[in-house]
């Protein structure tokens, strides 16, 4: 629909940004937190640093929060790193780590921010991995339900919004980049019996949560990428339903109705793949009924019909920076991804589409009826300090700008949306390009080649952005 006045926000609706603890706190062998598997990950991914400082703010969340708070700032998205509060199989929290974190929510519930948490971005403890070999062992359920729920009973008396598992789909999706996949010649098979058992702990937490936090609200956190077909021709609308549905459709059914939808059934049965399905785990995941969608958009895709016989091809994303290095994957019988001619490219060869956020918020408001806030969305690039000791990134700003327009569209369509988290709010690590891969609204003074001193230097996507939130979305600068 056209409507002739800008978008209106809802009087409540709480503005912020989003980081994860592997990416941004750094001190990952201080206070008692052991290694997490994502640590080791990080240091293969040369010629970038790891996430052994990053934006160090483990030390410095007081001059991060009181920068939110000066830009007007009513959310913040953040994870719980596991490692930090369970260091080891001894069953014994780690009470240095627990101290962080209540310091961090206070710091914020000071400033009147509400702490949005996720209880798990990628971050498995090395013990966990070295015991249930990562997700393929059903043992790591009850583990991560006594983690949890140590998180809620010790800060739920603060925190009401709760996230399970960051990007589950893309976990399954990019096992092998991410760390998930032990054993790639086996990995179309394990996948999904990895799904369930990461399904299972999803349902854990969300019944946990109803269970100990009073008021308390969870979801999970799909990495959703609305996929368009590449024509009229009716074969590419087909094509780009199955991509939706093995990249993001069959989670969310799950989320939403508890259940697995016919298409996943009938690709299991199809390819003879056992999803590890014991008796007992339906019934579980049939108590976890979720309260909200929190939704991670960047871009778009384009999907179009891929012969039986084709090769396959695997997604190869652009890791250097450089455009055009990017290779979309071809699935047989099933899609293609390919270029979009109608919208612009990121170095990344990532889709600068705005309106993919609108089409999304449609999409999921119109198949689940259940209320959505957004907790990732945002523009890499790299950025540097001026002559004049500025950070001016005006491609941020016309990304933000758009982006959150669309938003804005959706709403006045009548999506209920709660809250907007773009990522991130200071530079951080990128999960595959480093520090040299910038999305933060502060500039954080360090590279991959050579530590720095850190400072944080507000971008004038900062001061756009607080102008922006102060108005509650109605001074578009």
């Amino acid at each position: 629909m056209y409507y002739k006045n800008d978008p209106l926000f809802p009087k409540n609706f709480m503005w912020g940004a989003s980081s994860s603890a592997w990416q941004v706190e750094g001190a990952v062998n201080e206070d008692g937190r052991t290694s997490a598997i994502i640590d080791i990950n990080s240091k293969k991914k040369k010629p970038y640093t790891d996430n052994s400082i990053t934006a160090d703010h483990y030390h410095r969340y007081k001059e991060d929060v009181k920068l939110m708070a000066e830009a007007g700032f009513s959310s913040y998205r953040f994870s719980i790193s596991w490692p930090r509060i369970y260091p080891d199989a001894s069953g014994v929290p780690n009470q240095k780590g627990i101290e962080f974190y209540n310091n961090l929510i206070n710091e914020l519930k000071k400033y009147n921010i509400e702490p949005i948490v996720t209880l798990y971005h990628y971050d498995m403890p090395v013990w966990v991995d070295e015991m249930f070999n990562g997700w393929y062992d059903r043992g790591i359920i009850e583990k991560f339900d006594e983690y949890v729920r140590t998180c809620f009973r010790e800060f739920g008396d603060r925190v009401k919004y709760w996230l399970s598992i960051n990007e589950q789909n893309m976990q399954i999706c990019y096992g092998e980049w991410l760390g998930v996949c032990k054993n790639k010649d086996t990995w179309f098979e394990d996948k999904w019996k990895v799904n369930h058992i990461m399904n299972l702990c999803h349902a854990k937490a969300v019944i946990a949560c109803h269970e100990l936090v009073e008021g308390g609200k969870i979801g999970p956190v799909p990495g959703y990428v609305p996929i368009y077909p590449y024509s009229a021709n009716p074969e590419d609308q087909i094509a780009a339903m199955n991509a939706e549905e093995l990249t993001e459709k069959v989670w969310n059914d799950l989320y939403a109705h508890r259940k697995y939808n016919g298409f996943i059934q009938s690709y299991w049965k199809e390819n003879n793949i056992n999803p590890g399905i014991q008796e007992g785990d339906m019934e579980l995941i049939e108590q976890a009924k979720i309260d909200f969608f929190a939704l991670n958009c960047y871009r778009s895709n384009t999907a179009k019909a891929c012969d039986i016989n084709e090769e396959p091809q695997e997604y190869l994303l652009n890791k250097s920076g450089v455009k055009g290095n990017l290779i979309f994957p071809k699935v047989p019988g099933l899609y293609q991804l390919t270029y979009n001619p109608f919208v612009e490219y990121t170095d990344w060869d990532w889709e600068i589409d705005p309106v993919a956020i609108r089409y999304m918020l449609r999409y999921v408001w119109d198949h689940y009826q259940l209320p959505m806030m957004i907790t990732e969305n945002g523009y890499g690039a790299y950025d540097k300090v001026s002559p004049d000791g500025k950070v001016h990134d005006p491609e941020r700003i016309k990304f933000l700008r758009d982006q959150i327009y669309q938003m804005g569209l959706a709403i006045m369509d009548g999506c209920e949306v709660i809250s907007y988290n773009l990522w991130s709010f200071t530079d951080l690590l990128s999960t595959g390009n480093g520090m040299a891969k910038r999305y933060g609204l502060v500039y954080i003074n360090t590279t991959d080649e050579e530590l720095l001193d850190l400072k944080r230097i507000p971008k004038d996507s900062y001061y756009w952005y607080s102008n922006l939130i102060k108005s509650n979305g109605r001074n578009w600068g």
